[in-house]
C-alpha cells in the first residue's frame, strides 16, 4: 500500500535511536502532528516513566503502553515515536503494521551507550552493566523491529536532518504522488 494511502508514520527502534528528535522534525516536514508514546503516558498518568516502573513495575507500564499504542495508532495524520519496548507486545506490532508506515531507526549498542550515558530517565539502564543490558535488549528486539519495518534507517553517526532527508527521499521514490497533509 503506498504511503499516501496511509495517514500515519510510526517510528520504532531502541532507546537512543533518535525516534523523538527525528519524529518531531519529520512531522514538521510532512505537516503532521507529532506524538511520543512515552511522553503521552507520562502526561496521562502525571508521573515519569521511572516512577511508573518503580510503582507498577515493567508489566504495569507495558499495560499502559499497550492501551496508548492502540489508541494513538488510530489517529489520522500523525508521526508517532514509540517507546523502545513497545514492539514486545504482539498486539502493538499488529497495530503498527496494520495502521501505518513503520520506520525502524536502527542504532548500534555503542551508539546507544554514547547517547544515553548521562540519561537517568531510562529505568532499564539503571543497572551495573548498561552495555550487557542493551546487548540483551538488542538480541530480543532487533528481529521484532525488522519484522514490522517498512523502512530501516541506520542512525549511527547521522544527524537528525540527514536521517529525515533519507526518509523523505524514500517516500518520494516509493510514492511519488505522496502529498503531505495540509
Amino acid at each position: 500500500m503506498p504511503l499516501n494511502a496511509i495517514p500515519r508514520v510510526f517510528l520504532v527502534g531502541p532507546m537512543g535511536a533518535g525516534k523523538t528528535t527525528v519524529g518531531r522534525r519529520l512531522a514538521q516536514a510532512l505537516r503532521r502532528d507529532f506524538i511520543d508514546s512515552d511522553q503521552e503516558i507520562e502526561q496521562r498518568v502525571g508521573a515519569s516513566i521511572p516512577l511508573i516502573f518503580e510503582v507498577e513495575g515493567e508489566a504495569g507500564f507495558r499495560a499502559r503502553e499497550k492501551a496508548v499504542i492502540a489508541e494513538l495508532t488510530q489517529r489520522p495524520a500523525i508521526v508517532l515515536a514509540t517507546g523502545g519496548g513497545a514492539i514486545l507486545d504482539p498486539e502493538n506490532r499488529r497495530c503498527l503494521v496494520g495502521r501505518g508506515f513503520v520506520i525502524y531507526l536502527h542504532t548500534s549498542v555503542n551508539e546507544q551507550l554514547c547517547r544515553t550515558r548521562y540519561d537517568n530517565h531510562r529505568p532499564l539502564l539503571q543497572t551495573a552493566n548498561p552495555r550487557a543490558r542493551l546487548e540483551g535488549l538488542f538480541t530480543v528486539r532487533d528481529p521484532l523491529y525488522r519484522d514490522v519495518a517498512d523502512l530501516i534507517i541506520a542512525s549511527d553517526g547521522q544527524s537528525p536532518r540527514a536521517i529525515i532527508q533519507r526518509i523523505l527521499k524514500h517516500i518520494q521514490e516509493d510514492s511519488p504522488c505522496f502529498i503531505p497533509t495540509p
